[in-house]
């Protein structure tokens, strides 16, 4: 007796609806109108250059974690082209992670989407790949697209951060630009949902090579969106959602993290034990801010330490934390680096896994901290420090240390606080300002809650900014740094002005 297969085949006429299904702009010149409505992330004014850079034949990869809109802007850049004056019927997008597409080829589909606009000119087309981690070997298929198709613009998009960037860079050099969709900044937060009538800009002669300082006009409510935006102002949909917002454990855990953390191919990183990695980032989700160690992670949960080196750098990679690393008193490295501080790169994270904060409970600090460090880890081209050292009976500790990379000498001292205490008690400040005594610096900044103004003690000028001002002004200029071509060099921190 015949042996039947135990899947039909798809016929090429069922692949040829469903493309015409997810292309209607071959037909109305417009895409879809709950794409059309959204608002454009301000990353879009990055991203789209890319895709219009023709004279370097690479394709874009644009990465992310989940939900932090990379469908939605690669709509958004299809719309873009169209107005443009780019033939409709020469942009294709095609979503990969749809069953019927199941052992099809990139070039199949490319050909299938010339077939179903009858065209069999190859040249000036426009192709959109989502989700592409779910075909196998995805990067030498896109690597060979490239080299064949020199007059074709491939973009694909996926939430496989870390399996991404990893078979990117195996098998894409040359022939591959990455872009880096991170979750919110809280900038992007407050413009998203037309909040930005509570913020101005200092001066406002600022001019395009400027950092821009800002100032409030509502700090109150400022205040108020930046608890919401710590607790559901990652992602988009979280960001204007009550609905979600209700239950934000059911839409960020069950369809963001567990995705990431069981699905996402942590085999590449040879971690078996999903469950017990799962485990592993709850846990340093809730106490995000703090400072680890290895040898008492390991004793605390029985986990080998080589082991929990491969979590740390499979949840690094798939842009879930961030590891930071220590400096002494006189900002000098350490050898071995024993200690660490960990932090989400979205303060979200923590409320989908146990519940949303008050602004007035006990740890909301930690995770203001945690937030002001998210922005920073937008920029690619900074690595923030922490300071802490212990010389005899002296301990102390500052949040966070900017560094010359050339000269190894602190840059600038930041200390995060969620109140206004130290402004009325600068004394209190002991660890930060033994740290700029130490280290010659003759100004720092320190966050409050609502207070702003500038105390001399001691010789040094410390600049208190209210926490929700900071980061927004943090995401601000960083934005703006990414758009003008000025060498890294002459990135200013936007309170040290030279």
């Amino acid at each position: 007796m015949k042996k039947h297969s135990n899947f039909s085949a798809i016929g090429s006429e069922q692949l040829l609806d469903r493309l015409r299904f997810e292309n209607p702009w071959w037909i109305s010149g417009l895409i879809d109108e709950d794409m059309s409505e959204l608002q454009k992330r301000l990353y879009f004014d990055l991203f789209f250059p890319l895709i219009q850079e023709l004279d370097i034949k690479r394709a874009v990869v644009l990465m992310g974690p989940r939900r932090v809109g990379k469908t939605v802007m690669m709509h958004h850049a299809i719309e873009e082209l169209i107005k443009s004056g780019i033939d409709k019927k020469k942009i294709c997008f095609i979503s990969i992670d749809n069953p019927i597409y199941l052992n099809t080829s990139l070039e199949q589909l490319f050909s299938l989407a010339r077939k179903a606009v009858g065209s069999g000119n190859h040249k000036g087309w426009y192709v959109f790949f989502d989700e592409i981690q779910y075909l196998k070997d995805w990067a030498i298929h896109l690597k060979v697209l490239v080299d064949s198709y020199p007059q074709t613009k491939f973009i694909v998009s996926g939430s496989a951060s870390a399996a991404l960037r990893l078979k990117s860079s195996e098998s894409g050099a040359g022939r591959f630009t990455e872009f880096l969709l991170p979750p919110l900044t809280f900038y992007e937060y407050i413009h998203l949902i037309k909040a930005q009538n509570l913020v101005l800009p200092k001066y406002p002669e600022w001019t395009e090579v400027e950092t821009v300082d800002f100032t409030a006009v509502n700090l109150r409510e400022l205040n108020k969106h930046f608890s919401g935006y710590i607790n559901f102002g990652g992602y988009p949909e979280v960001a204007l959602s009550e609905k979600i917002q209700a239950n934000p454990g059911r839409y960020i855990k069950n369809d963001i993290i567990d995705k990431v953390l069981l699905r996402d191919l942590p085999s590449l990183y040879g971690i078996r034990d999903v469950q017990e990695l799962n485990s592993f980032f709850t846990y340093i989700a809730y106490y995000s801010g703090n400072e680890f160690s290895l040898d008492a992670l390991s004793s605390s949960s029985g986990v080998e330490k080589n082991l929990l080196k491969k979590y740390l750098e499979y949840l690094e990679a798939a842009f879930l934390i961030k590891v930071i690393h220590r400096v002494d008193d006189s900002a000098k490295r350490f050898n071995r680096a024993t200690f660490y501080k960990i932090y989400l790169t979205n303060p979200s994270l923590r409320s989908a896994l146990f519940s949303p904060l008050l602004a007035a409970d006990d740890f909301f600090g930690n995770m203001v901290e945690t937030a002001i460090y998210a922005q920073w880890f937008h920029r690619d081209w900074f690595t923030p420090w922490y300071a802490r050292w212990n010389t005899g009976r002296v301990q102390g500790e500052v949040d966070m240390v900017g560094l010359d990379e050339k000269k190894l000498k602190p840059l600038w001292a930041l200390e995060i606080k969620w109140s206004n205490r130290y402004y009325e008690k600068p004394s209190e400040l002991k660890s930060l300002l033994q740290f700029c005594q130490k280290n010659n610096l003759n100004s720092a900044l320190v966050t409050t809650y609502d207070k702003d103004g500038t105390v001399i003690y001691n010789g040094i000028h410390l600049t208190f900014v209210p926490s929700a001002l900071y980061a927004y002004t943090i995401g601000a200029n960083t934005i703006k740094q990414k758009k003008t071509e000025r060498g890294i060099a002459e990135m200013l921190f936007p309170y040290y002005r030279k």
